[in-house]
């Protein structure tokens, strides 16, 4: 008899034991499908960024992902004073910007979930229909003989840092290189405009998404050739989707989600989830390329040939 209450209160101790491993693992996991967190997000992305929080928010109901959207120059000051520890650009962290949480020895994760390109688009009635990296270089060091001129959506944004960094410059020239406000101005203004080359994330070239521009009809987007001795220099290439994918566009840059929160909550189950196949799909409707899925694309396109 005792050894049958033995077993029993061994069972029943197992069996709580049991469910308290369920519980406590049921809660890590809930922790990174609920609750909320805050993400800066590069406006330039943040078309992408809305489509993906739409998705996750319907797989788990009580998930709430808020953003901050701006440019770099106004989104990063957060991030490095620990404000808000997830972000969303298209670059690495510079040392001086990880000093934060350096010296509180708390970890970054950095992950690429998609493949961006910056377009470069004319007015329709202008006559060229191409550009070339060294002409768009030019323009940005003043030295262009062209006539044609450079208009971005702001002077903080990651799309002038690009091509600053690109073109080897420390400032902007007098002249030949102009600065709106949002990326909806440069195509209004080159919509009615011409002579003028507006530079534009690709996302914002499509027409399926919310809200697009009601200028991009009276826009055409360039073809644009590497400099010399270059990787596929050999011809132009437009912005297309498979163009990002096997790397035969000029302008490409990543995007990445940069986590410093330090814990494993909803804002690490959010960046997992870009990179999940259900997110990594989202990333190729929209127009990108996919991080996890662009190799994979490439294959098969290829073997179709």
């Amino acid at each position: 008899m005792r050894i049958v209450s033995s077993l029993v209160l061994a069972t029943l101790a197992l069996s709580l034991f049991s469910c308290n491993r369920k519980t406590n693992s049921d809660e890590v996991g809930e922790k990174r499908t609920s609750g909320s967190t805050t993400i800066l997000v590069d406006e330039s992305y943040a078309r992408i960024l809305d489509r993906q929080i739409t998705v996750f928010k319907s797989d788990y109901p009580d998930a709430t992902v808020n953003t901050i959207v701006g440019n770099e120059n106004e989104i990063l000051p957060k991030f490095r004073s620990g404000d808000v520890k997830m972000l969303v650009m298209s670059r690495m962290l510079k040392p001086e910007e990880e000093q934060f949480y350096k010296k509180r020895q708390s970890p970054i994760y950095v992950d690429r979930f998609a493949i961006d390109g910056l377009a470069l688009i004319a007015n329709k009635a202008d006559a060229d229909s191409t550009i070339t990296v060294a002409e768009a270089y030019e323009i940005m060091k003043g030295s262009s003989t062209t006539g044609k001129k450079l208009v971005f959506d702001n002077a903080y944004s990651s799309t002038i840092r690009y091509f600053i960094d690109s073109a080897g410059i420390k400032e902007l020239p007098k002249s030949g290189v102009y600065t709106l406000k949002t990326t909806n101005d440069v195509i209004k203004y080159v919509a009615e405009n011409k002579g003028y080359v507006g530079v534009i994330g690709v996302n914002w070239l499509l027409k399926n998404v919310k809200n697009p521009s009601p200028f991009l009809a009276n826009v055409k987007t360039l073809a644009v050739k590497n400099l010399a001795g270059k990787k596929n220099a050999d011809a132009y290439y437009k912005p297309t989707q498979e163009n990002l994918i096997n790397g035969k566009y000029p302008f490409l840059r990543n995007v990445y989600i940069i986590n410093a929160e330090g814990t494993s909550g909803l804002g690490t189950g959010f960046a997992t989830w870009l990179s999940s196949p259900r997110g990594q799909l989202i990333v190729l409707k929209s127009g990108l390329g996919p991080h996890e899925l662009a190799q994979r694309e490439f294959n098969l396109k290829t073997n179709k040939k």
